[in-house]
């Protein structure tokens, strides 16, 4: 299988895919596999959600032998299978966990719609990512709108253009990753200890207001929205251990139970 989803003992999944021989490129399977994972990882009572790859690279993209053959299909066959990529684009950006990216290798095409939807990304010093799609006569039609969230419209308006590689600094410095590594597994296990020392419906809660907030009129509406939200938190059963351990000087217990 391609794609494998372990769970680990603190509630952790790590989503992998291994296809090394192909650089860890994606087509009709993969995305199918990688969908029905992550659906079912959403419907867990675990923290959070790891995406990483296996092999020297994080992912080239689309497989070309994929690509070939979908350029022998007529448009509405195209728009079907494009709708599948378009599915896990969304489904990942939409999980409810908090997700995360290790990115080793080159990263190309599709891989970066992949990056610019998990929460936190974090590259090697190494890698290189390629918005490579014009070269090849296409565009990044499909990944488009959380690589723009991602980077921002003024550098999407070079780097779609022009399709040029740039490395893992650009890429920190543009907001397509967040960190640099010369250890990701280390940076995994740091992350991680972050976001489970953290309340975790805490943690999805606030994901979701991000989504509920980020880019609306501070109106009436939206004030009382926040308003109301943090309310519902603090009479909510974590918030309230989380507000007696804080004052009682003692863990919370989401922290116990993860050393457990």
């Amino acid at each position: 299988m391609p794609v494998t989803l372990t769970i680990t003992k603190t509630k952790v999944a790590i989503l992998e895919l291994s296809r090394p021989e192909k650089h860890n490129a994606f087509n009709a399977e993969v995305i199918a596999e990688l969908i029905t994972n992550i659906e079912y990882a959403n419907t867990l009572d675990i923290r959070a959600l790891v995406l990483k790859t296996n092999g020297k690279h994080f992912s080239a993209g689309a497989d070309l032998a994929w690509m070939k053959s979908m350029a022998g299909n007529n448009y509405d066959e195209n728009v079907a299978d494009s709708m599948e990529l378009a599915k896990l684009m969304r489904v990942l950006a939409g999980s409810p966990l908090p997700t995360l990216c290790l990115v080793q290798g080159a990263a190309f095409g599709g891989a970066l719609g992949l990056i610019a939807c998990c929460d936190i990304a974090i590259a090697a010093t190494d890698a290189k990512f390629c918005l490579s799609e014009v070269k090849l006569g296409l565009i990044p039609a499909v990944i488009s709108p959380y690589v723009i969230k991602a980077i921002g419209e003024r550098q999407a308006r070079r780097y779609f253009l022009t399709a040029e590689v740039f490395n893992a600094e650009k890429a920190l410095d543009m907001g397509l990753i967040h960190e640099l590594s010369d250890d990701l597994e280390k940076s995994q296990d740091t992350m991680l200890d972050i976001l489970l020392n953290n309340g975790p419906a805490a943690v999805k809660s606030a994901k979701a207001l991000i989504n509920e907030v980020a880019g609306k009129e501070i109106d009436d509406e939206l004030v009382a929205h926040t308003a109301k939200r943090i309310a519902e938190i603090r009479v909510s059963e974590e918030g309230q251990e989380g507000l007696s351990a804080f004052f009682d000087k003692r863990a919370p217990n989401w922290q116990r139970t993860v050393s457990e």
